[in-house]
């Protein structure tokens, strides 16, 4: 996508100052100049990431003369999970080349919707790939330029390295990919020259925030939360919150899993592990702060005093945009900040005891090695019951808690570690699952 630079993320005490560029790009540095003629691969085109990536391609990037220069901007492959009548339009619209779905059923119904609405005889139905085999030819072997990964947990990691390991440059919202297996991803990506390009608002203001900078003058990181919908309640009352009342963000339209993790406080334990890894610091120079107006999205620091905070309204296709198009700026109609209106900015420290999800995340990141996938791992399992009403809100970090007590870390060599982590974490949470849930049943009865 981007023009390879001199600028490479490695280790910043082997580098000369004045080649240790800010890395926000991971192996390319933000030099190079970005064509913006694209070819694109969105997975997970039906989630809330991908769908906000397809209407920024719809009316930011396609059939334009656009300031930072022109080009043709095609999504030439996607991926859909379940909703089919929600895909198959979307496929109608954006013409890819290949698309990916679950399995032969939902490849029927795809298959169907498409011829049964295809009016146009110059259409024609892209070729169909499933399984997990699929997903991985999918992010590999199309044509794209970008492969856009909006998949939802630990399904987003084979394609990414799969991309990765064929030059292709990422956009990356996935958080679970650098949760669990940051040292692999980002090792090859600088063997590959590729890009890698944060989705996530937070980190999207890093990078901007380090451009132009060398990343031996950063002091330390600010990574904003809006303290999500539990925000200023007492743990009892957060103890009693169901799934529909932790759906509730005040700021942000994001989908279920991540709305979950933002009321728990984990979206940002995960997000300090990935900064980790996006930006190579440790995990003692990744400051949380709690912003409930959600303007900043998140300041660095630098050795000097002076502080650099990217500001905007939250709209998640402002990072989307960047992402796609960096370093350049693209013309947008989104709504302006109104600094008149936007009333006071405030800041407060995280409460790690109301919320404990993230003083868990702290100790992975702090730990490293296979604890981070075993906690992303229970983690993603747990909010699933969450949202099935199947446990209460503190039992999704009673049983990482549960886990750290009882798990040997080891390092992380291979995706195999990781997978073998994933195993352990999975047999845990069938032995705890045969036991009595005395304190969510007492809890559902006084409910009743």
């Amino acid at each position: 996508m981007s023009v390879a630079t001199d600028v490479r993320m490695h280790d910043a005490a082997a580098m000369p100052p004045e080649r240790n560029r800010a890395l926000p790009d991971v192996a390319r540095g933000l030099g190079g100049v970005a064509p913006i003629g694209m070819n694109i691969a969105v997975l997970g085109a039906t989630g809330s990431i991908g769908t906000q990536t397809l209407d920024v391609v719809r009316n930011c990037l396609r059939g334009r003369e656009l300031v930072c220069g022109a080009g043709e901007v095609r999504v030439v492959a996607m991926s859909g999970f379940s909703d089919m009548e929600k895909f198959a339009p979307l496929v109608r619209e954006f013409s890819p080349e290949v698309v990916w779905v679950p399995d032969g059923t939902a490849a029927a119904e795809l298959s169907g919707r498409l011829s049964g609405g295809n009016t146009h005889a110059s259409l024609s139905i892209p070729e169909i790939l499933t399984g997990d085999g699929g997903l991985v030819a999918i992010a590999s072997e199309c044509s794209a330029d970008v492969v856009v990964n909006a998949l939802v947990g630990g399904a987003g990691l084979a394609p990414t390295l799969a991309a990765i390991g064929a030059g292709k440059d990422i956009a990356l919202a996935n958080k679970e990919t650098l949760v669990t297996a940051g040292e692999l991803v980002m090792g090859l990506a600088r063997e590959k020259n590729v890009r890698i390009s944060p989705i996530d608002s937070e980190h999207s203001a890093i990078w901007q925030c380090l451009q132009g900078s060398d990343i031996v003058e950063v002091e330390k990181i600010l990574l904003t939360a809006s303290g999500g919908p539990f925000r200023g309640r007492g743990r009892e009352e957060i103890a009693a919150a169901t799934a529909r009342d932790a759906l509730k963000h005040p700021n942000w339209s994001m989908g279920a899993k991540i709305t979950i993790d933002s009321a728990t406080l984990m979206n940002k334990g995960l997000e300090l592990i990935e900064a980790m890894h996006l930006f190579n610091q440790p995990p003692d120079k990744v400051e949380i702060l709690v912003h409930p107006q959600s303007i900043i999205h998140s300041m660095v620091q630098f050795i000097d005093g002076s502080v650099v905070s990217q500001m905007g309204l939250p709209d998640m296709r402002l990072p989307i945009l960047y992402a796609l198009s960096a370093p350049r700026r693209v013309a947008t109609e989104y709504p302006r900040l109104d600094f008149l209106a936007c009333g006071d900015l405030t800041f407060e420290p995280p409460d790690m005891e109301k919320f404990p999800c993230l003083a868990l995340a702290r100790h992975a990141a702090a730990t490293c090695g296979t604890l981070p996938a075993v906690m992303n791992f229970i983690n993603e399992w747990a909010v699933g019951q969450f949202l099935q009403e199947k446990i209460g809100f503190y039992e999704i970090s009673d049983i990482i808690s549960e886990a750290f007590g009882i798990y040997n870390v080891k390092t992380v060599t291979s995706i195999a570690d990781i997978r073998e982590a994933e195993e352990w974490a999975s047999e845990f949470l069938e032995t705890r699952k045969a036991r009595p849930a005395v304190v969510h049943a007492k809890r559902k009865c006084e409910e009743a």
